[in-house]
C-alpha cells in the first residue's frame, strides 16, 4: 500500500449527505476487476444519465474538478452497504482524500485498508470549504496527514482521524505489516509464555 504523507491538489465538493456506497459504485458493476478500471463507473448513475450523457450539473463532471485528488463531501459519507469496491472506484479515480464530517464505520475501514484517507472536519468547516471551492473551483488543497492539517486558500483546517489508521496510512501498512511491525514484542511474548506455559507449546520433535 502506498504511503500517504501530504498531498496538494483540486478538490471537488459533493454536497449530498448520506451519499451512500450504491452511489459511490453502483451493484451491477461489483463483478468488475479492478484491473478493467473501475473509476470509469464511479458516481456511475449521479454522473450520466439513462443514454450514457454526462450531467452536466454533476460536479465531478465541471472542467476544474475532473482529476480531483480530493473529495469534500458531507455527513454520513459511504453510508450503507460494505462494498470494498466503492473505494476501489474513488482510487482508481485518483481521489487520495476524502474530506466530510463524518463516514460510514465500514467505509472508513475500507479506505484505509487501500490508502485513502477519510478527513473528518466539522459541519461548519466543510461547508465553507465547499462555499470557497465554489467560488474558485481551481483552487488547490492540501491535506497534511503528519500534521492533521487542511488548506483550502488563506485558511487552515485541522481534521480528525483514527490514530491507528493514521499510522497506518502514514505508514503506507495493510493488515500484515501492521503484525509484522509488532514482530520484536511477539517474539518476546512467544519466548516469555514458554517459559511461563511450557506444557502449552506444542511438541514437534516427534
Amino acid at each position: 500500500m502506498d504511503k500517504f504523507s501530504k498531498l496538494t491538489g483540486t478538490a471537488c465538493p459533493i454536497n449530498q449527505p448520506n451519499l451512500n456506497t450504491d452511489q459511490i459504485l453502483p451493484a451491477r458493476y461489483l463483478k468488475w476487476t479492478r484491473a478493467m478500471g473501475i473509476g470509469k463507473v464511479l458516481f456511475q448513475d449521479l454522473r450520466f444519465d439513462a443514454d450514457g450523457n454526462e450531467k452536466p450539473d454533476f460536479p465531478i463532471n465541471k472542467p476544474a474538478w475532473r482529476n480531483a485528488k480530493v473529495v469534500v463531501g458531507a455527513r454520513n459519507f459511504g453510508c450503507g452497504s460494505s462494498r470494498e469496491a466503492a473505494v476501489y472506484a474513488l482510487y482508481d479515480y485518483g481521489v487520495r482524500c476524502v474530506i466530510a464530517p463524518s463516514f460510514g464505520d465500514i467505509f472508513s475501514g475500507n479506505a484505509v485498508q487501500n490508502g485513502l484517507v477519510t478527513a473528518i472536519v466539522t459541519d461548519d468547516e466543510a461547508a465553507e470549504i465547499m462555499e470557497t471551492l465554489a467560488r474558485t473551483p481551481e483552487l488547490p488543497v492540501t491535506v497534511d496527514l503528519e500534521q492533521q492539517t487542511i488548506v483550502c486558500g488563506n485558511k487552515t483546517y485541522g481534521f480528525t482521524i483514527d490514530p491507528v489508521r493514521r499510522m497506518r496510512l502514514l505508514n503506507g501498512w495493510d493488515d500484515i505489516a501492521l503484525t509484522e511491525s509488532f514482530r520484536d514484542r511477539i517474539a518476546s511474548f512467544k519466548s516469555s509464555d514458554r517459559g511461563k506455559r511450557p506444557w502449552a507449546v506444542p511438541n514437534t520433535s516427534a
